[in-house]
């Protein structure tokens, strides 16, 4: 199979705090030739970051809350536990977002940054695109609220053990898709992480006495 697409039209159909593309779209089939013209709306979403914020030192992660309006048709309390995560602004690069976006949402100085993924989230109908992180953190402070009042997040921080993140995830209590990849690729790295980070003594030591 020759894998090809064509774009046939393109246009905006609705533009607000995000923008929805209408497109008509026809593809390769596998068993040959070409698909009908489909038409689908295309939610814009573009490049994003995540980051899995960890201490090896005390195996401890730090983690965040807030509102989020998708949950609202399934839940009566739709505040969500995720990791910090934000947008590529034109120029940036995804390890500057990480770095701006962790002191933003969680108050913490990254201290190292690891790739972990790159990934879609809902390519059904969105364009988003996750580059996943993992990244050192000094969790002994960690907490309260945080977030740019000027974007009206409100975003509650808090920290727990390695062990409790594994619980939070085996109960159902984190629902969200991309803490869920960070996560479970934190568990299956964890060793690695902790025989490299557990020091405290990786990374720029400039920062090592940076916390969040």
């Amino acid at each position: 199979m020759d894998k090809k697409f064509e774009l046939l039209d393109k246009k905006v159909g609705f533009q607000g705090f995000f923008r929805l593309d209408v497109l008509k779209v026809r593809h390769a089939l596998f068993e040959g030739g070409w698909s009908h013209p489909l038409e689908r709306e295309l939610f814009q979403r573009g490049e994003c970051v995540a980051a899995v914020l960890y201490d090896a030192v005390r195996d401890q992660l730090v983690l965040i809350e807030q509102f989020r309006v998708g949950a609202m048709e399934y839940d009566d309390k739709p505040w969500l536990l995720e990791i910090v995560a934000g947008a590529i602004e034109s120029g940036e690069t995804p390890e500057q977002v990480v770095v701006r976006e962790a002191l933003e949402e969680s108050g913490c100085e990254v201290l190292d940054l690891i790739p972990a993924h790159v990934f879609y989230t809902t390519p059904g109908g969105s364009s988003e695109r996750i580059h996943l992180y993992c990244a050192r953190v000094d969790s002994e402070n960690a907490g309260g609220v945080h977030g740019l009042r000027s974007e009206d997040e409100d975003i509650r921080v808090f920290t727990v053990s390695f062990a409790e993140a594994m619980k939070l995830l085996a109960d159902g209590r984190i629902a969200s898709g991309i803490p869920l990849v960070g996560l479970y690729w934190l568990a299956q790295h964890r060793e690695q992480l902790r025989e490299q980070w557990g020091n405290g003594e990786d990374g720029d030591e400039s920062q090592s006495d940076a916390g969040c």
